[in-house]
Order: structure tokens, then C-alpha cells, then sequence
């Protein structure tokens, strides 16, 4: 399953979204964002004005994905994580489980050594919740359920007649 198909449910949503919180709390960071390993963001905490999120979103993961191909071409599996260092904004990036990215964008406040114990310390409640993600996912693919979808039921005939479109 790619990360494309995760269905994303309130429980998990509500659950990464309290990580998220949790994290940049204890990191002392500016913003955390989850994100799927399409760019598509998932939850996120915190604040970067004047930054498009989903832009962000996209290159972090297109980062992980460059790396990832790094990483094969010397023979490691992955890199687990990745440091951007810049004049007064940083970014940590890391993976997690099979369909999670997580970035923290932290600047003086904090340190990469804060930010690097506070994400060891959560990415194991991260990664349950993707896995829950990915499980609830794979079983709605197989059973070809709907898997909740708010519009699933509605057919074409039932727009038509909505709208008085009579072909």
C-alpha cells in the first residue's frame, strides 16, 4: 500500500494531532508537521507565517525520497533522518514507520540535540498510530469497503435528480 491510499479516521487524526502538539512543546519548536511519504499533510502544530504548508509538505517529502535514493546507492536501507542548518531556522526531518514523515522547523529557542531526544522519545507513539492508519487502510482496501467515505453511496442518478440534470 502507498501512503496515497491512507484513509485517515478522526480518532487518528485527533491522536497525531496531540503528538504534533506534544512535540513541539517539549522540542521548544516553532511548527511540526506529519506528513505522508507523498507530501500530503496529515496533522500539524504551531506556527510559520508567510510559509505555504503544503509546499512544504511536498519538498520535505520529496527531500526523504532524494535521500532514501542516496542512501541505496551506498548500500544503507535509509537514512532515518535529515538536518538542515541555516543562519536562524532549522529543519529536522525524520522517518517514520512506512507511510510517515515528520519535520520540526526549530530556530534559537532549541537545540538539535532537544529536538533530536524529544523526536526519538515520540516517534514510537507516531509510528503505532501511522501503523493503525496503514492497518485500517489495507482492511478497508481488501474488504472494498468505503471505509467511511462521506460520499461513497451517493451514485450519479442521485446527483442527477439533485440538480434536475435529466439527460
Amino acid at each position: 500500500m502507498v501512503a496515497s491510499d491512507l484513509i485517515l479516521h478522526e480518532e487518528e487524526f485527533l491522536k497525531v494531532t496531540s503528538l504534533a502538539e506534544r512535540l513541539l512543546r517539549d522540542s521548544n519548536s516553532r511548527f511540526v508537521a506529519l506528513i505522508d511519504r507523498n507530501g500530503q499533510p496529515i496533522a500539524s502544530a504551531g506556527d510559520l507565517p508567510g510559509v505555504d504548508r503544503t509546499a512544504l509538505a511536498s519538498l520535505a517529502a520529496g527531500n526523504v525520497a532524494a535521500t532514501e535514493g542516496l542512501a541505496s546507492m551506498i548500500g544503507e536501507e535509509s537514512f532515518t533522518c535529515l538536518y538542515h542548518e541555516g543562519d536562524r531556522e532549522h529543519l529536522h526531518i525524520s522517518s517514520v514507520g512506512q507511510a510517515g514523515i515528520l519535520l520540526v522547523t526549530f530556530d534559537e529557542r532549541s537545540s538539535l540535540g532537544l529536538v533530536r531526544l524529544r523526536v526519538r522519545q515520540i516517534t514510537p507513539e507516531i509510528t503505532h498510530v501511522f501503523e493503525t492508519m496503514l492497518e485500517k487502510s489495507r482492511h478497508a482496501a481488501e474488504s472494498g469497503e468505503s471505509a467511511g467515505a462521506p460520499m461513497a453511496e451517493i451514485t450519479d442518478d442521485d446527483i442527477d435528480s439533485l440538480f434536475g440534470d435529466r439527460i
